[in-house]
Order: structure tokens, then C-alpha cells, then sequence
């Protein structure tokens, strides 16, 4: 026993000492590896020096950095850009600091916070359209690749105090994947908030640090609220702790991104305000526009879009259930306001207001997904779906509520992008131009003003890297690091004549082409699947057309010519080739899908079909990515069991919520399977069911249609109940995660609906195994 206790500690010591005191022997004197001090160890402390490794610090008086970002909120629908939507706390942060009229994203989600995180173009650093695709190209690789280091990493590494709270979507959307993509692997030290591109507010699928949190289901509980109280408590803990030490929150909404869901008391005073439709409104916000110095006197609203219909030309029962889904989404974004309102107020509270930097905008202009008339079930709208405004008039009661997920018409997008034209997913002004706020207490002096150089989101991470005394490394974690393509814009702060960061900037989304160069913007309109070279170019005079309201390319052939070779010259600088239009549609299509629309360059999501998936209880729980793909085929679903009284009840496998998704379950001795196909239900059911001493139930389901097919259901290989199950030939028809043993997401129907995750009794499961049979021959 002497002996192997003597072996261990000898193992411990060895395993605790560096490795040049190793190699020197244990009496003899170490270099300290990381400060180059010599230090002495000898065999007692007594004839050895102590060394203490400090942590890296940040200089005195260093700012604390906010980034706040919304998700599809248009350029004029904050207060101080002209709304009527009530947004007195981010309005207060503009009147406190300086607004920009000028300034632009991506169009769409993960490329515009790729390239705010980092401070290089999206598209060279693997973001290049959104990062739960992967085009197999280096300009899609659906993560951020490690050698463009966020402004998160080159903070924490200088000492700073890292937190990320919201929205990420800038990984691969899949729980056993790795965490080097997540956020604690891009520089944060704490993480709240979800993965996807969207999620439920009153379900929403969450994620604390690298664990997947279960769903909650409390009354009252909303997101947008328990974000902020996440936001809060970090940096409380943090202040407390070390007051000295300042820190990094990106705090990224879910708002105002579908679903729109507030409490009907947010929605109600809306409705008188939106009730003049949505013409009357763009018409009103640029007139106020004008009026707050965001827009010129001079400046003009674009053509509508021709598939808005005129509000004037719109039956009565259109205009009722058209202005509450936009009372929806106004009531949304105040409630997003109150909650920036409760991190202004605490950091006021704990006199770190003034030298906290807030860098505030969205990512993207407002959004088309509702289409024209509007959705209560988002999903929809990858789909060839939609409801009629009649069902929809008969549910506006649910507005907001647990059981829509919506998303406003059209016409309101285009009145949230005001003066601008067209919308998020395109690259015309309405899609990549966005309100923009910058307050900074201490350093900004010419409070409530507004600037109108061109600034890009690249330019945000550079300009708080400089504030902080801080630059980009030539290398981190040993990766030659890409040089940032933004540029600093401080020297705006405080000078209102003061030149842009840069003359030149491209944009690219699925085809689609643009560019701004030294005060002139040109933009390619390309019809998929036609050569690029026959796309029509735009060109706008942006010193003297504010809105982009005058096509001037006839005027200025050798002009648009130049801009057409830089834009090619900037695309291969910054890795936009080669150039891939497929639409995000077909990214949730299967390879022979015959809607797809191409055929040879197609996305690679995480859902790609295998012909068995075994799941076992003991399982964390999953993400919707990493249940079976059903989409287009035939499959049966069998859970073996272990030990059955009779009597046991629960969900024994679930996937989705009450927006798509199904349950195979037992309730009140009734084993049933039941389908929610985007809000259709259809269901097979075997009443009076024992299962004392079953080994194993079953579901089948053989595909008849792309409409659905006959679902079956056995027990110990003996057929129970059968009926025709509606299951649309699509890949994805849920949002949330996939469970085996309880439903601890939304559920697909109202069956157990009051009784929580009804679990299935522990222990009872032993194993469930999904087999998917080749895709059949599609029928109409």
C-alpha cells in the first residue's frame, strides 16, 4: 500500500509540473513558460520562488460593449425612424446617441451577424446565405470557419467578460454536433438563447452553455422577458464580482421575427393606429422621416411592389384580420422595447451606463415569409399552403397567442422598409437597410444627431475593437487569421463631415447581386435559373436619390459597366464565387424531390434521409434535426418495451409542436398515433388497449400520395387500428425537438395538453427504432 500510495503522488506531481522543469530535473531551476521569468524551485518552498499567472486585463476606463440585435425589423419601425409602433427606450438610446441613415446588412440572417460578429464579409467567412445550409462550397460551409476569430474571441482573450443571450444560428442546428461552433466555442463565456433560425415564444427550444434546456410551460412566460432576465443576471453577477473588469453582451432577440406572439394587451392599442392600412402608412413614415432628419425633404417613396394589392381595394374583412396581424407585430416590438428598457435601467442602476458602449440595429429589412395574405402557421410558408382569410378572420381571438405562429402580410413588409424597395431576402435597399443606433455616453458628444455615411455591418466589430484599444490578431489559437474587410467609423462619432470607412461594398444572396460604390449603387434583378449574364442592372445615384427611387443606368452606361466589373472584381476578392441561385426552399427538399429546382448544386442540411434510426430514453434530448427524416415515404416507428403492469401512460416518442409535427402515445388505455401535418390532424387510434406484459407497439404508415397514406397500428405484431393519415410530402414540418419517453415540446394536438411532458413511466422503454423504405414512385 507505502508503495502505490509513493506511485501516486509521484504520478500527481508529474502530472502538475511543466514540462521544461521536467526535462531540467525536480530540483533544478524552470523558465516560467508564459512570462519567461525565471523561477526557482527547489526542495522546499523556502528556497523557491512563487509565480502567480495573471489573467489578461484590459486597460483602465475600458468600454462595456452592447450589441443589441433585432431580427426583421424594417428601417422605419422604430420610433426615431420615423414609426408609429411605441419604442421610447430604443428612441431614448438614439436621442442619446447618434442614428445612421446609411448603413447596411446582408438581407438576411446568419450572413449579417457572420459579418457583425467578425468583421469580414459573410461570404468569406463560410456564411454565405443561411448557416443551417451547407452548399459544399467554401462560401456556405453553414459556420463561421476558425480562422476569422469573433469579436467575442479577441475580447475574452484580452480579459474581458463575455456573454451571448438570444439568437445564434451560426452552426450546424444539431445537439450531437460539435460544440466548437456554438457559442462558448466562438468566445463567449456564458450562453442563453437558441440555436435555430427561429423559435416559439411561449415554447421556445433553449440552450444553456452547451446543454439543451427542457421546455417550460408556465403562464405568462415569454422569451423576449426571460432573455433579458438572463441578460441581466450575467452581468449583475459580473458586476459584483469583478466591477473593474468590463464586458461583452450580444443580446439578440428572437423579435420581431415569426412567430409574433405578445400578450393581447400589447396588440389591442394598435389596432385604431394600423386600421389606414398600409399605404397611408408608408406615406405617413416618410413624411415623419423628414420631419426627424432620417430622410432628406427631397427623398421619394419607391414604386410599390406590384403583388400589393392597394389597401383602398381590399374587401372589409381583409382590412380587419390584415391590421391586427400588424397590431401583432407592433405590440411585439414594444414588448421588445420594455425588456431593452430593463437592461438600460440596471445598468444605470449600477453605474455602468455611461461608459457602455450600445451598438443597436437588425439584421435584416422586414419580411415577405407571411406572403401576401398573411400566415398563422409560419411553416406554411415553405410549402405551397396557405389559410383563407376566412379561416383566418374566425381565429383572430388567437392572435399573438400559444396556438398561432404568425407572420404579417406582404403589404405590411413593405410599409416596415419604408421609403425603400422590396424586402429581407432580397438585395435591394428594403433588404439591407436597417435602422442603426450607437450610444456611448463617454464618447459620443453630439448626442441625437444623424449620420448618413455609408457604414456596413463589417464595420461595427473594427470600430469596437479600436474603442477598446484592441485589434484583430495575425493568428489565434494558432490559425492565420483572414484580415478584417471593415473599417473603423468612429471618427463619425463627433464629426458629422467626417469621411465613410470605406468607398466600396458588394452584396450577393442566392444569385441576387448588388453594389454601393463611392455614393452609387447598382443592382443586377436575376430571374432564376437564366444566365447571368442576361440579369438587367439598376443603377441609383444614392447622393441625390435617397431612397433609390430613379433607375439612371440609361443615363450612365460606362458608369453601370464600371460597377458591373468591380462587383466581379469584389466577388473574387472576398470569395462570393461560384454563384448558387437556388432558393432556401430547396434546401428542405430531398435530392430527387421533382420541386426542386436544381437538380445538379443543391444544399446539404443535417436531414438527409437513412434507412434505420435507433433511439434509446436514456438520450439527452434532441434537436428536430436528429429525428428521422419522413418526408416522402413509407416508414414504421417500433418501441420495444420492458415490464408492463398494464395501465402506463405517456408520449413514447414526439416530434414538432401544435404547428406540425406527431405523437405515438398511450392515454386513458388508448394507444394512439396522431399526425399534424402544418396544422392538419389526422390520427389513428385503438381504444380498450391492455398493454400488461406487450413487448413491443408499432406504427405504420405506407405513403399512398404525396397528400399522406394509411397509418396502422400493432401490438406484438397484431394489427389494432388503421385510417388515412394526412402527411404532405415535405421535409419539414416542425420547429421543435424530437423526444423519446415524453413530449416536452408544444404538442402536435390537444390530446394530453394539461398534463406537462407526460412522460412515460421510466424505465418501461427499452429502445425505439424507426425504419424509413425507399422513397415511392410520387404520385399527384
Amino acid at each position: 500500500m507505502r508503495s502505490f500510495l509513493k506511485s501516486a503522488r509521484l504520478r500527481a506531481l508529474w502530472a502538475v509540473l511543466p514540462l521544461s522543469m521536467l526535462q531540467a530535473g525536480v530540483a533544478g531551476a524552470a523558465p516560467a513558460a508564459d512570462n519567461g521569468a525565471a523561477q526557482i524551485l527547489g526542495k522546499t518552498d523556502v528556497d523557491s520562488t512563487q509565480y502567480f499567472e495573471n489573467e489578461a486585463t484590459p486597460a483602465p476606463g475600458s468600454p462595456n460593449i452592447v450589441y443589441i440585435v433585432l431580427d426583421d425589423v424594417g428601417f422605419s419601425d422604430l420610433g426615431s425612424f420615423g414609426s408609429e409602433i411605441r419604442t421610447p427606450n430604443m428612441d431614448s438610446l438614439a436621442q442619446g446617441g447618434l442614428r445612421y441613415n446609411n448603413f447596411h446588412t446582408r438581407a438576411i440572417c446568419s450572413p449579417t451577424r457572420a459579418a457583425l460578429l467578425t468583421g469580414r464579409n459573410s461570404h468569406t467567412v463560410g456564411v454565405g446565405t443561411v448557416a443551417s445550409m451547407n452548399n459544399g462550397f467554401p462560401n456556405g460551409q453553414h459556420r463561421i470557419t476558425p480562422a476569422a476569430a469573433s469579436i467575442a474571441e479577441v475580447l475574452q482573450q484580452s480579459g474581458y467578460r463575455t456573454f451571448a443571450v438570444g439568437k445564434w444560428h451560426l452552426n450546424p442546428i444539431m445537439v450531437n454536433s460539435s460544440r466548437s461552433h456554438w457559442p462558448l466555442g466562438r468566445g463567449f463565456d456564458q450562453f442563453y438563447g437558441f440555436l435555430d433560425g427561429m423559435t416559439d415564444q411561449y415554447t421556445p427550444d433553449l440552450v444553456r452553455d452547451n446543454t439543451l434546456v427542457p421546455h417550460r410551460f408556465e403562464p405568462g412566460y415569454h422569451l423576449s422577458e426571460d432573455l433579458l432576465d438572463k441578460a441581466i443576471d450575467y452581468v449583475a453577477t459580473q458586476t459584483a464580482v469583478a466591477p473593474e473588469r468590463p464586458f461583452f453582451l450580444y443580446l439578440a432577440f428572437g423579435a420581431g421575427h415569426a412567430p409574433h406572439q405578445v400578450a393581447e394587451s400589447y396588440i389591442e392599442k394598435y389596432i385604431p393606429v394600423f386600421a389606414k392600412g398600409w399605404d397611408k402608412t408608408r406615406a405617413d413614415r416618410l413624411a415623419r422621416q423628414k420631419q426627424l432628419g432620417i430622410a432628406p425633404a427631397d427623398a421619394k417613396l419607391t414604386p410599390s411592389d406590384p403583388n400589393v394589392k392597394p389597401w383602398a381595394s381590399l374587401s372589409p374583412k381583409e382590412r380587419e384580420v390584415f391590421t391586427r396581424f400588424q397590431a401583432t407585430y407592433a405590440g411585439m416590438l414594444e414588448h421588445t422595447d420594455d425588456q431593452i428598457g430593463r437592461l438600460i435601467a440596471f445598468l444605470k442602476k449600477s453605474n455602468r451606463f455611461d461608459n457602455t458602449i450600445f451598438v443597436l440595429l437588425s439584421d435584416n429589412g422586414g419580411s415577405v415569409e407571411g406572403r401576401l395574405e398573411g400566415t398563422l402557421n409560419e411553416l406554411q410558408t415553405l410549402t405551397v399552403r396557405s389559410e383563407s382569410v376566412d379561416e383566418m378572420a374566425a381565429r383572430m381571438d388567437e392572435f399573438g397567442g400559444p396556438k398561432t405562429s404568425q407572420n404579417y402580410p406582404t403589404g405590411w413588409a413593405q410599409a416596415s422598409n419604408t421609403p425603400f424597395r422590396f424586402y429581407k431576402t432580397t438585395v435591394w435597399d428594403g433588404g439591407t437597410r436597417t435602422p442603426f443606433i450607437i450610444h456611448w455616453g463617454k464618447g459620443i458628444k453630439q448626442a441625437g444627431k444623424v449620420r448618413d455615411q455609408f457604414i456596413d455591418a463589417v464595420d461595427v466589430t473594427p470600430t469596437m475593437l479600436k474603442l477598446a484599444g484592441l485589434s484583430m490578431p495575425e493568428s489565434y489559437k494558432g490559425i492565420a487569421q483572414i484580415p478584417m474587410a471593415g473599417r473603423s467609423f468612429d471618427g463619425t462619432f463627433n464629426d458629422p463631415k467626417a469621411p465613410a470607412p470605406r468607398a466600396t461594398q458588394y452584396f450577393e444572396l442566392r444569385g441576387q447581386r448588388a453594389i454601393w460604390h463611392d455614393g452609387w449603387r447598382a443592382v443586377a434583378e436575376h430571374e432564376r435559373g437564366t444566365p447571368y449574364e442576361q440579369d438587367k442592372w439598376h443603377l441609383f445615384n444614392m447622393r441625390t436619390d435617397f431612397s433609390g427611387s430613379e433607375d439612371v443606368a440609361a443615363k450612365h452606361p460606362e458608369l453601370l459597366a464600371d460597377l458591373q466589373s468591380r462587383w466581379w472584381a469584389e466577388a473574387g476578392k472576398y470569395g462570393v464565387l461560384p454563384l448558387m441561385g437556388a432558393p432556401i426552399t430547396d434546401g428542405f427538399m430531398l435530392p430527387n424531390d421533382p420541386r426542386r429546382q436544381y437538380k445538379t448544386a443543391r444544399f446539404k442540411t443535417e436531414r438527409d434521409q437513412r434507412p434505420v434510426y435507433v433511439y434509446y430514453p436514456e438520450g439527452p434530448i434532441f434537436m428536430r434535426q436528429e429525428g428521422p427524416v419522413l418526408s416522402g415515404a413509407s416508414y414504421t416507428m417500433s418501441v420495444d418495451l420492458n415490464g408492463m403492469q398494464g395501465g402506463e401512460e405517456g408520449a413514447m416518442l414526439a416530434s414538432g409542436d401544435q404547428f406540425g409535427g406527431y405523437s405515438f402515445f398511450v392515454k386513458d388505455s388508448r394507444l394512439s398515433f396522431v399526425f399534424n401535418d402544418l396544422g392538419t390532424i389526422t390520427s389513428v387510434s385503438a381504444p380498450d388497449v391492455s398493454l400488461a406484459g406487450v413487448r413491443q407497439v408499432s406504427y405504420r404508415f405506407d405513403r399512398t400520395s404525396n397528400q399522406g397514406g394509411t397509418g396502422r397500428l400493432f401490438v406484438d405484431g397484431r394489427q389494432v387500428a388503421s385510417a388515412n393519415i394526412t402527411s404532405a410530402d415535405t421535409l419539414l414540418t416542425s420547429l421543435s425537438g424530437f423526444e423519446i419517453g415524453r413530449d416536452a415540446g408544444g404538442h402536435p394536438d390537444d390530446s394530453y395538453a394539461d398534463r406537462g411532458y407526460f412522460a412515460f413511466p421510466e424505465g418501461r422503454i427499452d429502445k425505439v427504432t424507426v425504419k424509413i423504405e425507399p422513397l415511392p414512385s410520387r404520385t399527384p
